[in-house]
């Protein structure tokens, strides 16, 4: 009977240490190889929202231009897509049906014009807000559309 007893204990089921520890690794190495794969897809995701966005607002002041004969100078900004700036005549905006987006890593976009590049220039400087970098720091432009 003490020897059923010992054969029982033997016999049941249950998790030891090393099996646990091998699963804990396991897991462990997947979301390794998982995390970084989603982080760039998000990181994507945000690159593709601002080049359209920063398309929304091409769009918008080439229809501001066809209106009032000029891009809106860098004083005037973004902001004379939904409110008339003074002094012009022909203005039949707002021209942006929503308020002004900001970038999605929540900073404001830069508008020049004329621009460096073309009859303006918008960038996003990225995750980081400052000119240059790289991944998410990148600095996203109209001109590199």
């Amino acid at each position: 009977m003490i020897y059923h007893f010992k054969k029982t204990l033997r016999n049941r089921s249950g998790f030891t240490l090393i099996e646990l520890i091998v699963v804990v690794v396991i897991i462990g190495l997947l979301a390794g190889l998982v995390l970084p794969q989603f982080i760039r897809q998000e990181e994507k995701a945000k690159l593709k929202a601002t080049r359209a966005q920063i398309e929304l607002f091409a769009t918008a002041l080439d229809t501001f231009r066809l209106d009032v004969g000029r891009y809106p100078t860098t004083e005037e900004g973004l902001q004379a897509l939904r409110q008339k700036p003074g002094g012009i005549e022909r203005w039949d905006g707002p021209y942006l049906k929503k308020d002004l987006p900001v970038d999605p890593w929540n900073k404001p976009y830069v508008y020049q014009s004329p621009g460096d590049h073309g009859p303006y220039d918008i960038i996003s400087y990225g995750a980081d807000g400052v000119p240059g970098g790289d991944g998410d720091n990148r600095d996203i432009t109209s001109w590199e559309q």
